[in-house]
């Protein structure tokens, strides 16, 4: 929406003066009139004062699926398509989704198709949905569109949200660790060694060494904090602006063990479910090849799926490259082999993602068992290590008392 500048009469005669906000000039002449005001001047605002600010500019993941599930039940039970965008644009808590929706609607009652107007904000409406609905007006099929739309998204987005869960957690507790052992460092422990050294006790090995780092803690505590932040700093510059660098890490991530495997299931379980929507609507192969590549979020598996798109312009197979890959185990390639071979690949890619999702389901359920313990472990040995130094060199004190 692009906010206007007005100066016109009423049908009273009466002079009025404010703003109006449209998708262009002539949709605000329109608007004005239909308030009973003949416009005389209107220019488009270059005031802060009327500049839209939206924080973020993207739409989170619940707020378009929960859009996305709304949208096919409001098709499917006969209401409009403006009608709907209008509904969902008043009902949604999303700013970004409210602007786009509104921004649609306008177009749509210009006389464009919603796949065209949504195609022209796509920081709102991703391409695997612009072009599923773009296959839906074409086929006529639009509810099912939206259905398979919705479904994929619902799927896609629980499927990130467990493993999600399942990454966070180690982390949180790896944090805690780091802060609780940092406040014993900085805080506790040299208490203790301004007490051992007026006593001039004789200290075990352990002792020293964790006098020795909260020493330099104490004294340097700015270094360690500025080498984290630059450490923190290069790698966020590099995985966003170096593509070699992104790749091999990403890399890196899948082959760890047990959490690689999480992460590799997630991505086939992503990827055939999105070709398998597009499949569903008619979208060409090649095009649905291109826009799972952009939206698949994994750059190990975008670039199998740019070889996979190149092997079917030179007229091999789509299974080939992912034979090659070893990302791509072999129940993914033979079922994709056949899926092929017999004109049902829509559907084996969809049993496909079936599988890999109830499997990420239950590495999930499993990991979430072992790591909790595991992390309880790790944060107990932090922690017992500085306090044992502390307390072995006061049991032998007592004991020479």
């Amino acid at each position: 929406m692009v906010i206007f500048k007005y100066s016109g009469r009423s049908a009273q005669g009466s002079l009025k003066k404010g703003t109006i906000d449209a998708t262009n000039k002539q949709t605000a002449i329109v608007k004005l009139r239909a308030q009973g005001i003949n416009p005389r001047e209107l220019e488009e605002s270059n005031s802060i004062l009327h500049k839209e600010l939206t924080l973020g500019g993207k739409v989170k993941n619940e707020h378009f699926v929960i859009y996305c599930r709304q949208f096919a039940t409001l098709i499917r039970a006969g209401v409009s398509i403006l009608e709907s965008t209008k509904i969902l644009s008043e009902q949604t808590s999303s700013k970004p989704l409210k602007k786009g929706l509104m921004d649609v609607e306008e177009d749509v009652r210009s006389g464009l198709s919603f796949s065209n107007a949504a195609a022209k904000y796509p920081k709102v409406f991703p391409a695997l949905f612009v072009n599923m609905i773009r296959a839906g007006e074409a086929t006529g099929n639009l509810d099912e569109s939206l259905e398979r739309l919705a479904f994929s998204y619902e799927k896609q987005f629980n499927l990130k949200k467990k493993v999600q869960s399942t990454m966070a957690y180690p982390i949180i507790l790896l944090v805690m660790t780091v802060f609780v052992a940092g406040f014993l460092m900085l805080t506790i422990v040299p208490q203790f060694v301004t007490m051992f050294e007026e006593m001039g006790a004789e200290l075990p090995l352990i002792t020293k060494l964790v006098m020795g780092l909260s020493n330099s803690l104490q004294s340097s505590w700015y270094i360690f904090l500025g080498l984290i932040l630059i450490l923190v700093i290069g790698f966020n510059l590099l995985y966003t602006k170096n593509e070699s660098f992104n790749y091999s890490f990403n890399v890196l991530l899948l082959r760890i063990p047990v959490f690689g495997k999480l992460l590799q299931k997630s991505a086939i379980a992503r990827m055939t479910r999105t070709l398998a929507s597009l499949f569903s609507s008619s979208v060409p192969i090649l095009q649905a090849l291109t826009i799972v590549e952009n939206v698949i979020g994994n750059p190990v598996v975008a670039k199998v799926v740019r070889e996979s798109r190149s092997s079917l312009e030179s007229g091999s197979t789509l299974s080939a490259p992912l034979e090659k890959s070893w990302i791509f185990p072999p129940l993914v390639t033979q079922m994709t082999a056949i899926g092929e071979s017999t004109g049902s690949l829509d559907y084996m890619l969809e049993k496909i993602a079936d599988f890999y999702e109830d499997d990420v389901d239950r590495t999930v359920d499993t990991l979430k068992s072992l790591i909790e313990p595991l992390m309880i472990v790790f944060l107990a040995t932090v922690v017992g290590t500085i306090v044992m130094a502390i307390m072995v060199p006061m049991f032998s004190m007592y004991e020479q008392i």
